[in-house]
């Protein structure tokens, strides 16, 4: 991977619906040559798939929190079933430290967290930790990012 197709990813990640021509004029390419080389980026799954950003708070979602699950080994093919299946789950981790899960959920009131958060019981002791604000919102990884440790300056 060069540091063309370093500043595509990075472009792609600000906005993935960059329409093709825009990235070929930050990139000095013509956009064929863009179009290979995301494809090529595709095939080889750097670039996995795209996203829309969505407001939860405008769709009723108002509570996001982090769950904690201490779950143990043997729990694991009835508890990742389970989880994949509960569309209010954002994302689930397995983790070090004290937990082995950590869960990203996203509910309209703290009602409804609390009953699932009783379904998850089932599997081992939580805890969780509601969100309050959120000042760096989730992003994408920064390709430039060996570039700064090797060098100490970002280009």
């Amino acid at each position: 991977m060069d540091e063309i197709d370093k500043k595509i990813i990075t472009l792609l990640q600000g906005n993935a619906r960059i329409p093709l021509k825009s990235l070929a004029e930050h990139v000095f390419l013509s956009s064929p040559a863009v179009s290979a080389r995301i494809e090529r980026l595709e095939k080889e799954n750097i670039i996995s798939g795209y996203e829309a950003k969505i407001n939860q708070t405008k769709l009723g979602y108002h509570i996001t929190a982090f769950i904690n699950l201490e779950i143990i080994p043997a729990q694991k093919p009835e508890f990742y079933p389970f989880v994949r299946s509960c569309p209010n789950v954002l994302e689930c981790n397995c983790v070090t430290g004290d937990f082995s899960m950590l869960i990203k959920v996203a509910f309209s009131d703290t009602v409804e967290l609390d009953s699932f958060i009783g379904q998850l019981q089932k599997f081992g002791r939580t805890s969780t930790q509601i969100v309050f604000s959120t000042p760096v919102e989730p992003r994408g990884v920064d390709v430039t990012a060996d570039e700064i440790i090797r060098t100490g300056e970002a280009r």
